[in-house]
Formats: C-alpha cells, sequence, structure tokens
C-alpha cells in the first residue's frame, strides 16, 4: 500500500498539523438568563450549571467570562406572569427590568458585544410569540410588537436583535424601523431555520415561557423539510439580515451545512437547551465522557459551517482552553 492515510495520525503533532476544524473561545455567543430584583442566582433545574441571575450577579458573571476571552452575550428575560399580556406590552416598556439590565450592562462593558431576544413570548400571557385571536398566532400585527420592541431594545443600546419569532416579514419590518429612528448600525440575526423541536424544553423552564395552549408549529418549521430553509433564507437575506441561523444545531447539521453553501452572510447555529442538558444527564450518569461529547458536538456544528454558536457550554469550553 503506497497510500496510508494512517500516517497522518500516528502523533498528536502530526494530527495537529492537519486538523481541519478548530474552535474558539471567538466562535461563541453565551445566552443567559436575567430575573429581576437583585442578588438573585437560582439554577436552572433541567440545566445543571446554568443559572438565572439579577443583573448585579449577572454583571460579575459576565465580567468572569470576558476575562475567559468570551466576549459576546445573548440575554434573555425571565418575566413572571403578572406583568405578561396578551399585546407584549411590557416587552417595550422603558422602565421594565429588562431594557434597565442592558442598558447597565452596555454601559458597565461598552466593548463586549450585547445580543437580545425579539419575541413575544416571554412577555406574553398566552406564551406564543405572536398575538392570539380565536385561537390562531396573528402574524401582520404582531409585527408592530416586535418592531416597538426591537426599537426599544436598540434604544438600550444591544447590539444584535434576534427576532426569534418566525413570524414572516419580521426580518423587513425591524429593518425598516430601525433605519427609520437612526439605528442603521444595529444587526439583525436572524432565526432563519427554527424548527419546532424537543429540544426546547429546559429553556422553556428556564423562563416559564412555554405555550398556554396548542404548539408553535404553525410558525416554526417541520423538521421533516430542508428545502423550506431555502426560502426562509432567501427572504431573510432580501429583508436586510446580518446572520443566518439555524435552530437548534445537532439535529439539524445538514441545514447549517445547506446555508453556509448557498449564502455568504455568516451562519450561526444555536446549540439549544435540551442538546445541553442531555448531555449534561449522560455525563452525570457516568455514560459519557462530558467534556469530550461537549467538545465533539462543538466541533461538528463548527465543521458543518456555523460561523458563530450560541451556547450554554460557552463558560466550559473556555475554561477548558484555559486549562491548556
Amino acid at each position: 500500500m503506497h497510500i496510508r492515510p494512517r500516517r497522518n495520525r500516528k502523533s498528536e503533532a502530526i494530527r495537529n498539523l492537519v486538523e481541519e476544524t478548530s474552535l474558539s473561545v471567538k466562535d461563541f455567543i453565551f445566552p443567559m438568563f436575567l430575573v429581576d430584583g437583585t442578588d438573585q442566582k437560582i439554577e436552572v433545574a433541567s440545566m445543571p450549571g446554568i443559572y438565572r441571575y439579577s443583573v448585579d450577579l449577572m454583571l460579575k458573571e459576565i465580567e468572569e467570562c470576558m476575562k475567559l476571552g468570551i466576549m459576546a452575550f445573548d440575554v434573555f428575560p425571565a418575566y413572571p406572569e403578572a406583568l405578561k399580556d396578551k399585546m407584549a406590552t411590557e416587552s417595550y416598556n422603558p422602565e421594565t427590568f429588562y431594557l434597565k439590565a442592558l442598558r447597565e450592562i452596555k454601559k458597565t462593558f461598552p466593548e463586549l458585544c450585547l445580543m437580545s431576544d425579539v419575541a413575544m413570548d416571554p412577555y406574553s400571557s398566552d406564551g406564543h410569540d405572536g398575538i392570539v385571536r380565536d385561537g390562531k398566532i396573528i402574524n401582520d400585527e404582531t409585527l408592530e410588537v416586535l418592531a416597538r420592541m426591537s426599537l426599544a431594545q436598540a434604544e438600550a443600546g444591544v447590539d444584535i436583535l434576534g427576532p426569534s419569532d418566525m413570524m414572516d416579514g419580521r426580518v423587513g419590518y425591524i429593518r425598516e424601523a430601525l433605519d427609520s429612528q437612526g439605528f442603521t448600525d444595529t444587526s439583525i440575526m436572524s432565526y432563519t431555520a427554527k424548527y419546532a423541536s424537543a429540544f426546547y424544553g429546559p429553556f422553556r423552564d428556564a423562563l416559564d415561557s412555554a405555550p398556554k395552549f396548542g404548539d408553535k408549529k404553525t410558525y416554526q418549521m417541520n423538521p421533516a423539510n430542508a428545502m423550506e430553509a431555502l426560502i426562509e433564507a432567501d427572504l431573510d437575506v432580501a429583508e436586510g439580515a446580518d446572520f443566518l441561523m439555524v435552530k437548534p444545531a445537532l439535529a439539524y447539521l445538514d441545514i447549517i451545512k445547506l446555508l453556509r453553501d448557498t449564502y455568504s452572510l455568516p451562519i450561526a447555529a444555536y446549540n439549544v437547551s435540551g442538546e445541553y442538558s442531555m448531555i449534561k444527564a449522560s455525563a452525570a450518569k457516568g455514560w459519557l465522557d462530558g467534556d469530550r461529547a461537549m467538545l465533539e458536538s462543538l466541533l461538528s456544528i463548527k465543521r458543518s459551517g456555523a460561523k458563530v454558536i450560541l451556547s450554554y457550554f460557552a463558560k466550559e469550553f473556555a475554561l477548558i482552553q484555559r486549562e491548556k
């Protein structure tokens, strides 16, 4: 045999030379959960090692992460039922704790990249991402709520808005609203291909944002469909998106590759709560090596074509890198 691929695997030094995919802390956005109040650090039961923070403790956690090299954070708010209504009006109240926290984070750490979530469900008494009327999710009227929410978050200093609702036309509507008010530099990371997935459960525990009835299949994508992602991506590109996201990541690596091979915009992938928790649960049982499974999973997301990875493993990965 003249051709022996194993020659390029015979030592770690040689394996490193021919390594095709590498991960860096620069690849990550760290999703974090915010609650109202002070001195609050509450572990999410279904996400071991992940906490809901009040802004004072979140600032400390962000500072610790920045020392590890993580410079991008996506903050999600957990609202009590008392502040929710059918029109999500609290989402654009300038004195709401989420917007006040975003302003404080950006004021304290102007150099970080701050991302926010644009969707009705954290503020909706129905738990859906759109206005509900007669049991149906209303698309076009929801866009105005999302635009008001987006403007409020842009005014708070957010760098990247993340419209996560999958309403039709949201990127263009938000882009026009932002530009009309002078926020031409505010980026949009569209949840381009967000699937109706079983892997969101722990996230909904963290935010108490599960739908009060039905499901989200009339607006989130069918897991059986791939070409539909191209329709969504075409629209998002035309409407002014700056990033295209696939969510979840591990069950949709083919979609990440499809978008990467088709579009020149940066592709993001959300390594979601259920993907995090299944590795944590298996590691706790001793069924697999948690660190190795984490690194292998993250590598697969990067290898498939994701330029940006939103992952609850971001801090753990950074700690491992520091120890090398």
